[in-house]
Protein backbone atom coordinates (compact mmCIF):
# COMPACT_ATOMS: atom_id res chain seq x y z
CA UNK A 1 0.00 0.00 0.00
CA UNK A 2 2.82 2.41 0.83
CA UNK A 3 5.26 3.85 -1.66
CA UNK A 4 8.65 2.91 -0.21
CA UNK A 5 12.26 3.05 -1.44
CA UNK A 6 13.27 0.16 -3.69
CA UNK A 7 14.98 -2.50 -1.59
CA UNK A 8 17.07 -5.47 -2.70
CA UNK A 9 16.17 -8.96 -1.50
CA UNK A 10 18.22 -12.07 -0.70
CA UNK A 11 20.50 -13.19 -2.18
CA UNK A 12 21.84 -9.62 -2.28
CA UNK A 13 25.06 -8.24 -3.70
CA UNK A 14 24.30 -4.76 -2.36
CA UNK A 15 22.14 -3.54 0.47
CA UNK A 16 23.89 -6.10 2.66
CA UNK A 17 23.28 -6.27 6.39
CA UNK A 18 26.15 -7.96 8.20
CA UNK A 19 25.58 -8.76 11.86
CA UNK A 20 28.22 -8.94 14.57
CA UNK A 21 27.65 -12.12 16.59
CA UNK A 22 29.78 -12.40 19.70
CA UNK A 23 27.15 -13.21 22.32
CA UNK A 24 24.21 -15.13 20.90
CA UNK A 25 23.47 -18.58 22.23
CA UNK A 26 22.13 -21.11 19.74
CA UNK A 27 18.72 -20.75 21.40
CA UNK A 28 18.73 -16.98 20.91
CA UNK A 29 19.94 -17.42 17.34
CA UNK A 30 17.06 -19.81 16.63
CA UNK A 31 14.56 -17.13 17.63
CA UNK A 32 16.29 -14.43 15.59
CA UNK A 33 16.54 -16.54 12.45
CA UNK A 34 12.90 -17.62 12.78
CA UNK A 35 11.77 -14.00 12.51
CA UNK A 36 14.54 -12.16 10.69
CA UNK A 37 16.55 -14.52 8.48
CA UNK A 38 15.45 -12.60 5.37
CA UNK A 39 17.12 -9.48 6.79
CA UNK A 40 20.53 -11.04 7.49
CA UNK A 41 22.96 -11.48 4.61
CA UNK A 42 26.24 -12.04 6.44
CA UNK A 43 27.11 -13.09 9.99
CA UNK A 44 30.51 -12.26 11.43
CA UNK A 45 31.34 -14.43 14.44
CA UNK A 46 33.30 -11.54 15.84
CA UNK A 47 36.66 -10.97 17.48
CA UNK A 48 38.14 -14.39 18.29
CA UNK A 49 35.11 -16.09 19.82
CA UNK A 50 34.91 -18.64 17.00
CA UNK A 51 37.96 -20.32 18.52
CA UNK A 52 36.30 -20.99 21.89
CA UNK A 53 32.55 -21.39 21.18
CA UNK A 54 31.22 -24.73 22.48
CA UNK A 55 28.60 -25.05 19.71
CA UNK A 56 30.45 -23.36 16.87
CA UNK A 57 29.55 -25.84 14.14
CA UNK A 58 25.89 -25.84 15.15
CA UNK A 59 25.80 -22.05 14.93
CA UNK A 60 27.52 -22.08 11.52
CA UNK A 61 25.04 -24.67 10.24
CA UNK A 62 22.11 -22.57 11.47
CA UNK A 63 23.28 -19.51 9.60
CA UNK A 64 24.07 -21.40 6.42
CA UNK A 65 20.71 -23.19 6.46
CA UNK A 66 19.16 -19.70 6.58
CA UNK A 67 21.12 -18.72 3.42
CA UNK A 68 23.41 -16.45 5.42
CA UNK A 69 27.14 -16.26 4.76
CA UNK A 70 29.36 -16.79 7.80
CA UNK A 71 32.92 -15.75 8.51
CA UNK A 72 35.19 -15.34 11.50
CA UNK A 73 36.24 -11.92 12.76
CA UNK A 74 39.44 -10.41 11.41
CA UNK A 75 41.06 -10.54 14.84
CA UNK A 76 41.15 -14.34 14.64
CA UNK A 77 42.82 -14.14 11.22
CA UNK A 78 45.37 -11.73 12.68
CA UNK A 79 46.07 -14.01 15.64
CA UNK A 80 46.92 -16.92 13.36
CA UNK A 81 48.86 -14.69 10.97
CA UNK A 82 50.88 -13.11 13.79
CA UNK A 83 51.93 -16.59 14.94
CA UNK A 84 52.89 -17.61 11.37
CA UNK A 85 50.06 -20.14 11.26
CA UNK A 86 48.07 -18.99 8.23
CA UNK A 87 47.88 -22.54 6.85
CA UNK A 88 46.42 -23.69 10.18
CA UNK A 89 43.82 -20.93 9.92
CA UNK A 90 42.80 -22.09 6.45
CA UNK A 91 42.52 -25.66 7.69
CA UNK A 92 40.34 -24.39 10.53
CA UNK A 93 38.06 -22.70 8.00
CA UNK A 94 37.89 -25.83 5.87
CA UNK A 95 37.11 -27.97 8.91
CA UNK A 96 34.08 -25.81 9.63
CA UNK A 97 33.06 -25.46 5.96
CA UNK A 98 33.64 -21.71 5.88
CA UNK A 99 34.41 -20.26 2.44
CA UNK A 100 34.63 -16.58 3.44
CA UNK A 101 37.42 -14.85 5.34
CA UNK A 102 38.59 -11.38 6.28
CA UNK A 103 42.12 -10.09 5.71
CA UNK A 104 42.46 -7.30 8.24
CA UNK A 105 45.07 -5.23 10.05
CA UNK A 106 43.04 -3.77 12.87
CA UNK A 107 45.40 -4.93 15.61
CA UNK A 108 48.70 -5.83 13.96
CA UNK A 109 50.52 -3.91 11.25
CA UNK A 110 50.31 -5.65 7.86
CA UNK A 111 51.44 -3.45 4.98
CA UNK A 112 49.03 -2.75 2.15
CA UNK A 113 51.37 -4.61 -0.23
CA UNK A 114 51.28 -7.71 1.98
CA UNK A 115 47.50 -7.47 2.39
CA UNK A 116 47.03 -7.20 -1.37
CA UNK A 117 49.27 -10.23 -1.89
CA UNK A 118 47.22 -12.18 0.65
CA UNK A 119 43.95 -11.15 -0.98
CA UNK A 120 45.21 -12.13 -4.43
CA UNK A 121 46.40 -15.51 -3.18
CA UNK A 122 43.44 -16.38 -0.96
CA UNK A 123 40.73 -15.23 -3.38
CA UNK A 124 41.58 -18.19 -5.59
CA UNK A 125 39.92 -20.51 -3.07
CA UNK A 126 37.85 -18.28 -0.77
CA UNK A 127 35.52 -15.32 -0.87
CA UNK A 128 37.78 -12.63 0.57
CA UNK A 129 36.79 -9.53 2.46
CA UNK A 130 39.44 -7.08 3.49
CA UNK A 131 39.45 -4.20 5.93
CA UNK A 132 41.00 -0.75 5.94
CA UNK A 133 41.64 1.18 9.13
CA UNK A 134 43.01 0.46 12.58
CA UNK A 135 41.42 -0.28 15.93
CA UNK A 136 44.03 2.01 17.47
CA UNK A 137 42.26 5.31 18.16
CA UNK A 138 45.55 7.20 17.83
CA UNK A 139 46.18 5.88 14.31
CA UNK A 140 44.69 8.57 12.05
CA UNK A 141 45.00 7.89 8.32
CA UNK A 142 44.48 10.72 5.82
CA UNK A 143 41.60 10.29 3.34
CA UNK A 144 44.02 9.79 0.44
CA UNK A 145 45.53 6.75 2.17
CA UNK A 146 42.11 5.25 2.89
CA UNK A 147 41.09 5.66 -0.74
CA UNK A 148 44.38 4.30 -2.08
CA UNK A 149 44.23 1.19 0.13
CA UNK A 150 40.56 0.50 -0.61
CA UNK A 151 41.08 0.68 -4.37
CA UNK A 152 44.26 -1.43 -4.17
CA UNK A 153 42.39 -4.18 -2.30
CA UNK A 154 39.61 -4.16 -4.88
CA UNK A 155 42.24 -4.45 -7.60
CA UNK A 156 43.77 -7.41 -5.76
CA UNK A 157 40.45 -9.26 -5.78
CA UNK A 158 38.62 -8.40 -2.55
CA UNK A 159 34.90 -9.07 -2.93
CA UNK A 160 34.11 -6.34 -0.41
CA UNK A 161 36.21 -3.90 1.60
CA UNK A 162 35.18 -3.09 5.16
CA UNK A 163 35.80 0.32 6.68
CA UNK A 164 36.97 -0.17 10.26
CA UNK A 165 34.77 1.19 13.01
CA UNK A 166 34.89 -1.40 15.78
CA UNK A 167 31.70 -2.63 17.43
CA UNK A 168 31.93 0.45 19.67
CA UNK A 169 32.13 2.97 16.81
CA UNK A 170 35.22 4.66 18.28
CA UNK A 171 38.03 4.01 15.78
CA UNK A 172 38.75 3.98 12.07
CA UNK A 173 36.03 6.06 10.40
CA UNK A 174 35.00 7.30 13.86
CA UNK A 175 36.70 9.64 16.28
CA UNK A 176 37.39 8.32 19.81
CA UNK A 177 34.26 10.09 21.11
CA UNK A 178 32.09 8.19 18.61
CA UNK A 179 31.67 11.05 16.14
CA UNK A 180 31.69 9.91 12.53
CA UNK A 181 34.50 11.35 10.40
CA UNK A 182 31.91 12.50 7.86
CA UNK A 183 34.38 14.31 5.60
CA UNK A 184 36.49 11.17 5.31
CA UNK A 185 33.41 9.06 4.59
CA UNK A 186 32.24 11.49 1.89
CA UNK A 187 35.63 11.27 0.18
CA UNK A 188 35.57 7.46 0.34
CA UNK A 189 32.08 7.36 -1.16
CA UNK A 190 33.13 9.61 -4.05
CA UNK A 191 36.41 7.90 -4.88
CA UNK A 192 35.72 4.15 -4.49
CA UNK A 193 33.18 1.50 -5.49
CA UNK A 194 30.57 2.23 -2.86
CA UNK A 195 28.45 -0.83 -3.70
CA UNK A 196 31.42 -3.00 -2.70
CA UNK A 197 32.10 -1.23 0.59
CA UNK A 198 30.75 -2.44 3.93
CA UNK A 199 30.60 0.42 6.42
CA UNK A 200 30.85 -0.68 10.04
CA UNK A 201 27.84 1.07 11.57
CA UNK A 202 26.90 -0.30 14.99
CA UNK A 203 24.42 2.43 16.02
CA UNK A 204 21.19 3.83 14.60
CA UNK A 205 22.45 7.41 14.11
CA UNK A 206 25.34 6.35 11.89
CA UNK A 207 23.20 3.78 10.08
CA UNK A 208 20.81 6.58 9.19
CA UNK A 209 23.70 8.77 8.04
CA UNK A 210 24.83 6.09 5.59
CA UNK A 211 21.29 5.36 4.42
CA UNK A 212 20.65 9.05 3.73
CA UNK A 213 24.09 9.54 2.12
CA UNK A 214 24.26 6.43 -0.07
CA UNK A 215 20.70 5.11 -0.20
CA UNK A 216 18.59 2.30 1.25
CA UNK A 217 20.87 -0.32 -0.29
CA UNK A 218 24.11 0.73 1.37
CA UNK A 219 26.10 -2.18 2.82
CA UNK A 220 26.28 -2.00 6.62
CA UNK A 221 28.29 -4.11 9.08
CA UNK A 222 28.69 -4.66 12.81
CA UNK A 223 24.91 -4.52 13.14
CA UNK A 224 23.48 -5.90 16.36
CA UNK A 225 21.24 -8.93 15.75
CA UNK A 226 18.70 -7.23 18.02
CA UNK A 227 18.47 -4.20 15.69
CA UNK A 228 17.52 -5.98 12.47
CA UNK A 229 13.89 -4.83 12.32
CA UNK A 230 14.82 -1.27 13.26
CA UNK A 231 17.53 -1.10 10.59
CA UNK A 232 15.21 -2.45 7.91
CA UNK A 233 12.56 0.10 8.89
CA UNK A 234 15.20 2.82 8.52
CA UNK A 235 16.19 1.48 5.09
CA UNK A 236 12.56 1.60 3.96
CA UNK A 237 11.84 5.15 5.09
CA UNK A 238 9.77 4.09 8.09
CA UNK A 239 11.58 6.22 10.65
CA UNK A 240 11.42 9.98 11.02
CA UNK A 241 15.09 10.50 10.10
CA UNK A 242 14.69 8.56 6.82
CA UNK A 243 11.04 9.44 6.24
CA UNK A 244 11.62 11.25 2.93
CA UNK A 245 14.08 8.73 1.52
CA UNK A 246 11.72 7.89 -1.36
CA UNK A 247 12.12 11.48 -2.61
Amino acid sequence: MLHLPSRTTKPRTKGITSVQDTRLSTGELTAILTDYSDLIDVAKIGVGVAYILPNLQKKIDMYQEASTDVYFGGTLFEKFYHQNKLDDFLRYLDKHKINMLEVSCGTIDISIDDRCALVEKLSKNYRVLSEVGSKDQADIMPPSEWISEINALFQAGAEYVITEGRDSGTAGIYRPNGELRSGLVSDIIKETQVDKLIFEAPSSPVQMFFINSVGPNVNLGNVSPLDLALLEAQRQGLRSETFFLDK
